[in-house]
């Protein structure tokens, strides 16, 4: 049996997004007003899809549509380099571009501020999306009144 190879600490993806966290804390900062960092992240956000390949920016686009019709009290904004939407600050849900990440699908989830606990003691927090569908849509659109 061969020694597990020791690792040099965080991968050039887990770098990546804490560099990518550090900018968008730098940013956000620098907003003075709510409502221009509203817009400002909200901005920051369509242009983390816009820089998306197909089919991920696809899949966030319409995402982001769902999100802010279906919940309008979440505001948008970059998390760790990726869009999310927060309700007073905190991230409640968020998508990972799974081409961003090198994996074959994408992952729309939530944090535990979407208070999605089941009584049973077991639930999902996140969900792979590897295109979009009715089907999905439905899903997403469920869970996200049960999380505001």
């Amino acid at each position: 049996m061969s020694p597990t190879p020791k690792t040099d600490g965080f991968s050039e993806a887990e770098r990546t997004a804490m560099k990518e966290r550090a900018a968008e804390l730098k940013s956000r900062s620098r907003r003075s007003k709510a409502a221009d960092r509203a817009a400002a992240d909200e901005n920051d956000v369509l242009a983390k899809i816009a820089a998306m390949a197909q089919p991920d920016r696809a899949i966030a686009e319409r995402l982001h549509a769902v999100v802010t019709e279906s919940a309008p009290g979440l505001a948008p904004k970059s998390w760790y380099g990726q869009p999310a939407y927060a309700r007073s600050g905190r991230v409640v849900c968020f998508f990972r571009s799974g081409q961003a990440d090198g994996e074959r699908y994408s992952t729309f989830g939530f944090t535990p501020h979407a208070g999605l606990d089941e009584e049973h003691g077991m639930w999902a927090t996140s969900f792979a999306l590897a295109e979009w569908t009715e089907q999905g849509e439905e899903t997403i659109r469920r869970l996200l009144t049960r999380a505001v």
